[in-house]
């Protein structure tokens, strides 16, 4: 069984993880003293990476602005969902607000826009 957690955290690891990515690459450059050029490179790419994570944190902000923020049934802790099912941030429980879908085992496919029905 795959472990979930909730988009908003996963889009927060995933900009954390290019802050990580950025400083790795411009320790790198460090590796390349004799060489300006390279360097200077390794350092404006780790830059790069770390603009692109600022980028991404400003986004998931403001998204999670417009997120639908409810109470988890499970934990009584406040979470918010993003799109029509989600993981309560807490206690991973499956959340949603779709009458159709309540009830039934979290699957991410339901979050698109078309469900092939198998």
């Amino acid at each position: 069984m795959a472990k979930y957690s909730s988009k908003i955290n996963k889009i927060r690891t995933f900009a954390l993880s290019l802050i990580f990515i950025g400083f790795i690459v411009m320790y790198g450059g460090i590796f390349f003293k004799s060489h300006p050029i390279v360097m200077t490179i390794f350092m404006i790419l780790g830059l790069l990476f770390i603009v692109a994570s600022t980028v991404v944190y400003f986004w998931i902000g403001m998204l999670s602005t417009r997120s639908v923020q409810v109470i988890c049934p499970n934990c009584g802790k406040p979470t918010k969902i993003l799109g029509r099912v989600d993981i309560c941030m807490h206690c991973d429980e499956s959340l949603t607000l779709d009458k159709n879908l309540a009830g039934k085992d979290f699957d991410e496919k339901y979050n698109r826009k078309k469900i092939s029905d198998k």
